[in-house]
């Protein structure tokens, strides 16, 4: 084809024009095609932790965790999607930011999750050794993430508008990820304080109080990892060298946010919180560790 004869050579943007017969890989963001096989593996893992989490919120009632974990899974489902579309054609301006967006926010829902774990878990343990109020746990930090959600979101509207071109835009997502980075550390802190802080005064007898308190550590833990692993991605913007790392994507962005998915279905909260209103007993935990572990 000789390109001189028709419309210029658009390779990002809502208005790309390439495919791989008029414009080379090298032109595409990504700079590889996604694999499609690691694709689709990703998206009947997601599924299957959807259902996961289906069965066990259905289960013991936890429908606040399980409407969190369900649309962040979702999500993900929907941004390996856009990597499918990035399969067949590497230009597709409309697949690379479905993968970008859903992806990048779909662990602020599994987030949401654990902050309302959190301030349950300090509310029936013991509330005076925590720092913060039970309630202003998750007020805070989702009031953070929906912060940070925002700034993510501004930030890809406007390198849609600019065809990836503004630096603001990249700025302004990238600070929007790193304010999530810094909201969980300080998260994190919190929690490692408050439970050594509950250790002195008392040991966890419960095997099903610390199967849970373990699980949850470990999927905060993982989500951190990734979403710093997603500050460096960006921290040269779209055309930066680790975003053209697909193995690097595929196992510090897919498999620690599958992994996190997975810690969240054996540390559910089901294992120590009895279901509100309903005739049920308190769980192992509760009359174990002395304390009363319910939905309030």
């Amino acid at each position: 084809m000789d390109v001189m004869d028709g419309p210029p050579l658009i390779p990002f943007g809502p208005n790309a024009n390439c495919t791989l017969d008029t414009c080379p890989l090298e032109w595409s963001v990504l700079q590889y095609l996604p694999s499609l096989g690691a694709n689709i593996a990703f998206i009947a893992i997601f599924v299957a932790l959807m259902f996961a989490h289906t069965v066990l919120g259905v289960l013991w009632k936890s429908w606040w965790f399980l409407g969190c974990m369900a649309v962040g899974c979702l999500t993900e489902v929907l941004g390996y999607g856009g990597r499918i579309m990035l399969y067949y054609n590497p230009f597709s301006f409309a697949g690379f930011m479905m993968q970008i967006i859903c992806i990048g926010c779909a662990p602020v829902f599994y987030s949401a999750a654990i902050y309302v774990m959190m301030s349950k878990i300090v509310e029936n343990l013991d509330p005076s050794l925590s720092r913060v109020k039970p309630k202003l746990y998750y007020i805070i930090f989702i009031t953070s993430d929906v912060f940070s959600l925002t700034l993510q979101a501004v930030g890809g509207g406007m390198s849609t508008s600019t065809s990836g071109s503004s630096q603001s835009a990249v700025d302004l997502t990238l600070t929007g990820l790193s304010f999530q980075v810094f909201s969980m550390v300080v998260f994190c802190s919190l929690l490692a304080d408050y439970m050594i802080r509950y250790s002195k005064t008392r040991s966890i007898t419960s095997m099903r109080l610390k199967i849970f308190l373990i699980f949850l550590s470990i999927s905060i833990l993982l989500i951190l990892a990734r979403c710093g692993y997603r500050v460096a991605e960006l921290s040269d913007g779209y055309f930066g060298a680790l975003i053209h790392n697909e193995p690097l994507f595929i196992a510090l962005d897919g498999v620690l946010i599958a992994l996190a998915v997975l810690t969240l279905c054996i540390g559910h909260p089901g294992l120590v919180f009895s279901p509100s209103k309903t005739g049920l007993r308190a769980s192992d935990a509760s009359s174990q560790d002395g304390i009363m572990l319910q939905n309030k």
